[in-house]
This record gives C-alpha cells, structure tokens and sequence, in this order.
C-alpha cells in the first residue's frame, strides 16, 4: 500500500487564541512570515505526500485563500519588480493537489477525519495536526511513512512526556519493536487512553498530531460512540480498531512545538527566527539587549 493523500482536520475554533481567533482560522496564525498550516503542508509535501485533503468550516475561507493563485497580488509584485516574493506566492499554489471538505460541526477529530471518506476511498492515509510543528531533518512523516512501508499497518507519532503533564495527551501502552529484535523506535501498541491521570498513565509515550492510518478506520469511526461531550475521538476509534488490526506507534526524531498553546506558539516563534539566515543575527542580539 503507498500513501499518497493526507488529511488536515481544521474546523476547529481556536478558542484557546481568542480574540485574534475570532475572525481569522487559527491555522493562519503566522509563525515568523508563515502561517501554521503552511509548515505542516510543507512537511507532507516533503515527505512525497500528492494531494492534501483539508478539512475545514465557518469561517475557514482565509485557507483556502492561501493555497489558491491570487492573480491581483502576482501582478502588482510583477509590475513592481519583487520577484523573490512573487516566487514565494507562486509557490504556495503550486505545492500540492489540494481539495477541501466541510466539518459542518466541530464534533471531534474523529468526525472531521470520517467526513474525508468520500476523497480518501480505499486506501491508506496520513493525519496531520497543524497544532503540531515539529522541526527536524528528516520530516517526523517521513519517518512514519518509512516504517508503515516495512509494517503496512496504522502508525501512531509519539514523544515521550515525563510527568503530570502526560494527563494532556493521549498515551499507549505498548512493547518496543527492538526487544523483539525488530525495529527501533518502533512499538506494538498494546492500548490507549486518553488524557488519562498522571498516576493512571500507562506510558509516558504520548500521541503527536501525526498518524498513518489504514482505510478500515472509517468503518471503525461511523460505529464510535461519541463522548460525553458529544464528540468521536480519534482515540476512543484507534481502540476499536486495535481489536481488529495491529498498530505501531513510532518514536520520531525532532523537536515539537505545541503551536496550538500561547507559550507554545511563543517558544517556536523565538526559535524559528532564531535560525533564519536573515533574522537570526538581528534578533539574537536583540533578545541579548533586553534586561530579563
């Protein structure tokens, strides 16, 4: 099975940004000069992604915006002869198939994955969370992808947290590949919980916004039960699924942010600057002046 399409759930509300959420999608939020869902993008593309499903909802419009040509801005950067940035414009275009479906209702993230049956069909596919920007060489779906390759089998993104911080994620259960004289990195997920108690944890492996997912999740999803608080979560699907069908989940090599947090979102912006060739300098000195 090879993974060609990736899907990005971005019907959220963003509540934890408001006010500046309140007009404009949370995923246009921009890191440095770029905005959040442009990054993960990037990533899928890197990683030999073809065509990118995003799905979105009210007020969303501004991405679509974004990855559509804007022939008024090319022009007038043309005219007025700034081609590198009219390179830049042109580019985000031409990045990818992009094809959008709608979340009517904000009712989980497992909904807003079932809602892109219809643009998946029956194939194998990659979940990406634009809450998560993770910066590293080799793109953390790349790596997944060259273990589903080996696996053919829904792979899970984790990162280990220690401590009562570990109540936020979802967490596995789960036995490494490498003391079966398998892969390292790698484990056979054994169970998951979700945002369990720190004494109740049963890892310190927590889920990150990235999955490989088999088509059978779709099946598995429609028969989730929704949450007390009316949503299906992808978790509580995954659990079914595991019934059913082995899954991994893959120990990635990079730094996270946690972009979708204000402290986050802060810490990544500081350092993506800091490692611009044409901020970095300027700005390191800049953060050196200031009297903390």
């Amino acid at each position: 099975m090879k993974l060609r399409k990736a899907v990005f759930p971005a019907a959220g509300l963003g509540t934890r940004f408001l006010p500046a959420t309140k007009s404009q999608p949370k995923e246009m939020l921009p890191l440095v000069d770029k905005p959040l869902i442009q990054y993960v993008v990037e990533e899928a593309v890197a990683s030999g992604i073809e065509h990118v499903i995003i799905v979105t909802g009210r007020g969303k419009n501004a991405i679509e915006d974004h990855f559509d040509v804007s022939f008024e801005l090319e022009k007038i950067l043309e005219v007025r002869g700034k081609l590198d940035l009219l390179d830049q414009v042109r580019e985000i275009s031409k990045m990818v198939s992009v094809s959008y479906v709608r979340q009517k209702e904000a009712l989980g993230l497992g909904h807003a994955i079932l809602v892109a049956k219809p643009l998946i069909g029956n194939e194998p596919f990659v979940v990406l969370l634009g809450d998560d920007i993770i910066d590293s060489k080799v793109p953390c779906t790349r790596q997944m992808i060259s273990v589903f390759e080996k696996l053919q089998s829904s792979i899970l993104a984790t990162q280990v947290v220690d401590g009562p911080e570990i109540s936020r994620y979802g967490v596995i259960k789960g036995k490494a590949l490498e003391e079966e004289g398998l892969f390292s990195h790698t484990y056979r997920v054994e169970d998951l919980v979700e945002k369990p108690p720190f004494e109740q944890a049963p890892s310190n492996l927590a889920i990150i916004g990235r999955y490989i997912l088999t088509p059978e999740i779709f099946e598995i999803l429609e028969k989730t039960p929704p949450d007390r608080g009316g949503e299906i979560q992808l978790t509580n699907g995954l659990r079914l699924l595991l019934e059913k069908q082995s899954i991994y989940a893959y120990q990635f090599e990079g730094k996270r942010y946690d972009a979708g947090d204000k402290l986050g979102f802060l810490k990544a912006t500081v350092e993506f600057a800091l490692k611009r060739e044409d901020l970095g300098k300027d700005f390191s000195n800049y953060l050196k002046s200031l009297n903390l």
